[in-house]
């Protein structure tokens, strides 16, 4: 994640986590949760407001969580209870931690060129098997918006670069965005498993 796109969350944390706390992702998280057993440890990458963290707590999962900012970090922390680490993507280390990674709406702001890595990163993170959810806005290509980067990825982009990264998709699937001012985006979902 690039140096603008952090400063645009910092500068913005309390406005960005106030309009999607009460996102209802409740449709994507019970797919995801399908794959685990509570008891079992989730990572929550890219947490954001701390929304989903909270809700893999409640369901009785053991869950790290991370994000860029350090303004979000803080507000994550503040809604979860649970200490929230400051950390990138492309700073993630280590091998079989966890039983299912949750990246919602995250990856996106990865650069097109380290999201390889990052993938790879994931999947070595992840126990075996383990799961893996990702989402991004549908489309193609990298873009800036609002000071932010974006990359934007088709589903079968997406599926191809998590192919090569070592994972099985064992779910693929475009969904509306469950904000009311947001209804026209759409958003590329897949669940992956680490088989090796």
């Amino acid at each position: 994640m690039n140096e603008e796109t952090i400063r645009y969350y910092n500068e913005h944390a309390d406005e960005f986590c106030a309009g999607t706390f009460y996102a209802d992702m409740r449709e994507n998280r019970e797919r995801f949760l399908r794959y685990l057993k509570p008891g079992q440890k989730i990572l929550d990458a890219g947490c954001g407001s701390g929304r989903d963290t909270l809700a893999f707590l409640s369901a009785g999962f053991q869950v790290e969580a991370f994000d860029a900012s350090r303004e979000i970090c803080r507000i994550a922390a503040e809604k979860t209870g649970i200490s929230v680490r400051q950390q990138r993507f492309e700073e993630l280390e280590g091998q079989e931690r966890y039983d299912g990674i949750w990246a919602c709406a995250s990856l996106l702001h990865v650069a097109a060129k380290d999201l390889p890595d990052v993938l790879k990163r994931l999947y070595r993170l992840l126990k075996k098997p383990g799961v893996l959810y990702v989402s991004f806005k549908r489309g193609e290509g990298e873009r800036q918006k609002d000071g932010r980067y974006f990359n934007d990825l088709s589903e079968e982009a997406l599926c191809g670069l998590l192919r090569d990264a070592g994972f099985l998709t064992r779910e693929s699937y475009v969904s509306k965005d469950v904000r009311e001012d947001r209804r026209d985006e759409c958003w590329v979902n897949v669940i992956a498993e680490r088989m090796q």
